[in-house]
């Protein structure tokens, strides 16, 4: 497998921005040139130890997902080809991992749909009986499939914060009742038409996040990753237990092992072992090849 790149080195574009895992270049005043690294962050915490390959299954399943939905709501997609901008050294390190979209106005708010009742959202239910406003049945357990997915926002924090659960009137504070309805709505039929899909694949969307962005004329538009393991709980349906936190194709072997350690969750986390990051990598390869049929 190639080497693994936690950090771009773009040198003939103007670095926009660092994120958790993806590195942002200005391509003029209209685009984005949006390179997925191998790094891995877990409770919202950047790990030192990258995850090979990683980037380039992220860019993959987000090409494949925004085709499969692109029928819902404009996305972030571009016409525009790496090697229109790039080229030697710098094309190679971005081949396969890179993108170039359009520029959007972000909307600061992530927007989560749940299927299934699990991590923070299970806290949040066993403390108040609710997810982000939202009430819930008496009696569910964890890992349980709820009777309808839920949208359940959160406040996007800053590089190294931890993002916050919120209630839908917080989205309306935000962007206004309107657009508040439509990203709701969106989101869920986002994930109800990927988790239909899925299902024939054997696999659980069990919740995911979707981020969103307007363009000059105001129109919501899909941004960022979609529906890959960094951003959704994927876990194999014939091995879903009600009260057991099941296996899963995504980062949450990471965190599993992280739970183990004397660690409080902020920087610097525990360096991941050898056999932590060679089985996480391998979940990666094997969500994107079940879903989609493509390999890395």
């Amino acid at each position: 497998m190639a080497t693994a790149i936690y950090q771009s080195t773009i040198q003939s574009l103007p670095l926009v921005a660092r994120g958790k895992v993806r590195d942002m270049y200005a391509v003029g005043e209209d685009h984005f040139l949006i390179v997925a690294t191998d790094r891995i962050s877990a409770f919202d915490v950047i790990l030192d130890d990258p995850i090979p390959g990683k980037g380039q299954v992220l860019t993959e399943m987000t090409n494949f997902w925004l085709k499969k939905l692109a029928h819902i709501v404009p996305n972030h997609s571009s016409d525009m080809r790496l090697e229109d901008v790039l080229s030697g050294e710098e094309l190679a390190q971005a081949q396969g991992r890179s993108v170039i979209v359009k520029r959007l106005q972000p909307i600061l708010v992530e927007a989560v749909a749940r299927g299934y009742i699990i991590g923070s959202g299970w806290k949040d239910y066993r403390s108040t009986g609710e997810i982000c406003g939202v009430k819930l049945p008496r009696g569910l357990q964890l890992a349980e499939k709820l009777e309808q997915p839920i949208f359940t926002p959160a406040a996007k924090a800053e590089v190294g914060d931890h993002d916050i659960n919120v209630d839908f009137n917080h989205v309306v504070a935000e962007v206004g009742q309107e657009m508040a309805e439509e990203i709701r709505d969106v989101t869920l039929k986002l994930y109800t038409t990927a988790a239909e899909y899925a299902e024939t694949k054997g696999v659980v969307i069990a919740d995911t996040k979707f981020e969103f962005g307007l363009d000059k004329a105001g129109r919501l538009h899909l941004m960022d990753e979609v529906l890959t393991p960094d951003s959704s709980r994927f876990w194999p349906a014939n091995r879903i237990q009600k009260g057991v936190n099941p296996p899963s194709y995504d980062k949450q072997f990471v965190r599993d092992w992280l739970e183990q350690q004397d660690w409080d969750k902020t920087p610097p986390a525990p360096r991941l072992p050898q056999e932590v990051i060679d089985k996480t990598a391998a979940k990666y390869r094997e969500a994107l090849v079940i879903l989609t049929g493509q390999s890395i």
